[in-house]
């Protein structure tokens, strides 16, 4: 998420009530994930494991629960609970906005878009010129959507991450980690009746040029598709996935998170992608494997039966 205008590094300190040490005299642009950091921004961690991932990542400010060593020029704001520190920088930066009107007053819709009866853009949506967006969509803040795009009905751009923060130290194990990242629809694209897509935790989901999404499909917070694919309906893709351009999806596909589908990548119906797979491959099955290898593997188990009749018979 980036800030409106940069802000004092000291400004986030006393908002948190964290010790500052290191680069106290600079200014923050933004907060985000670790996977998704830049020069400028702000990143919490919680846990030792990832200490040395986050102090040495893009991030120059690093929201923390213990002192330790960290490169010149950044700075540690050491607080007992970074989630909680992160909840409260969201909420100050981004606050909650409820819009009551179906259009946002800070909503933009570009030349000959047309947006069809019931549906809703809320604040800072922008959409551009020669869209078509059908009755009941949703559009949640923040969200772009670029040029010649189609929405089918009841279809919701921008719903929060399915993300929660997990401590068994508390009565509520899983607390929600706010969503103040966004959805970025590019040329284009086509997207059926009733698909959900959800913005970022703290950055872009994003839907390339050209592709076509069939009704009934789900794809998860930080999700970037590429270029021209195709997903048929009941897809669903998890969290953090990057699906490079021109790969297709069949009907029911489901996929793990953080993972890669390469380039020109074909996947057959009702198959499950639990890790990355090849570029310029057809894939069959859960766990999806080559397409050939898996119709190879289905003819011997069918023929399990004879094989065990035929020993028995000796």
């Amino acid at each position: 998420m980036r800030f409106d205008h940069k802000v004092p590094i000291k400004e986030i300190a006393t908002l948190i009530n964290a010790k500052l040490v290191g680069n106290t005299e600079a200014f923050a642009t933004g907060i985000n994930e670790i996977h998704v950091v830049e020069n400028g921004d702000l990143v919490f961690v919680d846990h030792p494991k990832y200490y040395e991932k986050c102090i040495h990542s893009a991030a120059s400010y690093i929201i923390i629960n213990k002192g330790t060593d960290f490169p010149e020029g950044k700075a540690l704001l050491i607080v007992d609970e970074p989630f909680e520190a992160y909840l409260k920088i969201v909420n100050q930066y981004r606050p909650f906005a409820p819009s009551m009107e179906a259009v946002s007053a800070t909503a933009s819709v570009g030349e000959n878009t047309v947006v069809m009866p019931n549906c809703f853009l809320g604040n800072h949506v922008k959409i551009g010129k020669d869209c078509i967006i059908y009755p009941n969509v949703t559009i949640m803040d923040y969200c772009q959507i670029g040029n010649n795009v189609v929405i089918q009905s009841g279809t919701v751009i921008g719903s929060d991450a399915f993300y929660y923060n997990k401590k068994t130290n508390r009565d509520i194990h899983y607390k929600k980690m706010t969503s103040c990242g966004t959805v970025v629809i590019d040329d284009n694209v086509e997207i059926g009746a009733n698909c959900t897509i959800d913005r970022g935790v703290t950055g872009v989901t994003r839907i390339g040029a050209g592709t076509k999404i069939d009704n009934l499909v789900q794809i998860g917070h930080d999700t970037i598709v590429g270029k021209n694919c195709l997903f048929a309906s009941q897809v669903g893709i998890a969290g953090a996935t990057k699906i490079e351009d021109e790969v297709i999806l069949w009907g029911q596909v489901g996929v793990n998170k953080t993972l890669t589908i390469g380039k020109g990548a074909v996947v057959y119906a009702q198959s499950g992608v639990p890790a990355s797979l090849e570029p310029g491959k057809t894939y069959f099955g859960s766990p999806a494997l080559e397409a050939k290898e898996k119709m190879k593997e289905l003819v011997w188990i069918n023929r399990i039966s004879e094989i065990w009749e035929k020993i028995n018979q000796k």
